[in-house]
């Protein structure tokens, strides 16, 4: 049934626009309402908020749907985190990761613009 579920989701979220991706959420809630109580419910809980990136321009929808930007920011700190290997305390931990997230804000904030709300595009 997990396979079955994901792939309902991603229908949803592969859909055109939003109209559609909302009736495909309405089909699978009903279709799972028969089968399993508890996913129905999660879904009509949780899905409405993804599916906002609906509301964006078609040109980032790309962007919005993947976690690639949130994976390299992860393994950016993982790999700088790795050569300090122990930290005296917490609080130095929370300071070397604040630092290391205010520099990654720094070069994207002056670096390749992905999104732009602009409609000069």
């Amino acid at each position: 049934m997990h396979k079955e579920v994901a792939e309902d989701i991603r229908i949803m979220f592969n859909a055109p626009d939003q109209a559609l991706a909302e009736a495909s959420l309405v089909r699978a809630v009903a279709k799972y309402a028969r089968i399993a109580s508890k996913i129905p419910a999660w879904m009509e809980e949780s899905l409405p908020e993804g599916l906002i990136v609906f509301t964006f321009p078609k040109e980032h929808w790309r962007h919005l749907r993947t976690t690639n930007g949130l994976e390299r920011i992860s393994q950016e700190i993982k790999r700088r985190t790795r050569v300090m290997c122990i930290f005296p305390i917490e609080a130095a931990c929370l300071r070397f990761v604040s630092a290391v997230l205010m520099e990654i804000s720094e070069e994207w904030g002056s670096g390749k613009v992905i999104f732009t709300m602009d409609d000069e595009e």
